[in-house]
């Protein structure tokens, strides 16, 4: 049985491979076939669990490939959350939320508000799985929020073998953090305390040093 990790992105898919990897009747990966053309794209081993957040721009594809015989998790964090982490990436090259604004927003404003942009991606793509899902009778919806309880809930659904503690262990983890986006103001404290640092930093050497 093959297992589908559907999400936005930023909202906790590779953590949640982590702690895949900890069970020992199915392999696991992470965009493990995002680069191949064709069906190529969809052969996965058996027995494998994926997580690609692009997997939900080819829904339609992945239906006709598994159908309902496959097991599918909707991973889903709190919308804010997951669009403050898209904002921090907003203006890197080759993300996804750079391609949402500039190649499907069509004539989107380019000062246009990243969080907003953000906010309508994430909405995009969780109803895009959210209908795909209408049909399927193996699945459930995954709150990063309730990380541990959630995926004992999964290893049950699946039923996993291996290392249930050190699964859960993963999710105290912190994996592919994205550093501040310069287009987002550091809260007050940060910048307070930056600045602090620049005044002592011009200030003349006998000053520093009393």
């Amino acid at each position: 049985m093959n297992v589908f990790i559907l999400n936005t992105g930023r909202c906790g898919s590779t953590s949640f491979i982590k702690a895949s990897r900890h069970i020992t009747n199915y392999t696991s990966g992470h965009e493990s076939r995002a680069g191949f053309v064709g069906d190529a794209h969809f052969k996965y081993p058996e027995n494998h669990i994926e997580a690609d957040n692009r997997l939900s721009w080819f829904l339609g594809r992945l239906d006709k490939a598994y159908g309902n015989d496959a097991i599918y998790v909707h991973l889903k964090r709190n919308p804010t959350d997951t669009a403050r982490s898209f904002t921090k990436r907003y203006e890197q090259k080759k993300t996804i939320i750079r391609g949402y604004r500039e190649f499907l927003l069509i004539g989107c404003p380019k000062d246009a508000d990243p969080t907003e942009v953000s906010l309508d991606y994430c909405d995009t793509v969780n109803s895009n799985i959210e209908a795909f899902l209408k049909d399927k009778t193996r699945k459930m919806v995954f709150s990063l929020e309730n990380a541990k309880e959630d995926f004992r809930h999964f290893w049950s659904l699946v039923d996993a073998e291996g290392d249930l503690p050190a699964a859960l262990a993963e999710w105290e983890v912190s994996y592919n953090a994205t550093r501040q986006n310069p287009l987002v103001e550091p809260p007050l404290p940060v910048r307070t305390t930056k600045k602090i640092g620049r005044i002592v930093a011009g200030l003349p050497a006998f000053l520093r040093k009393a």
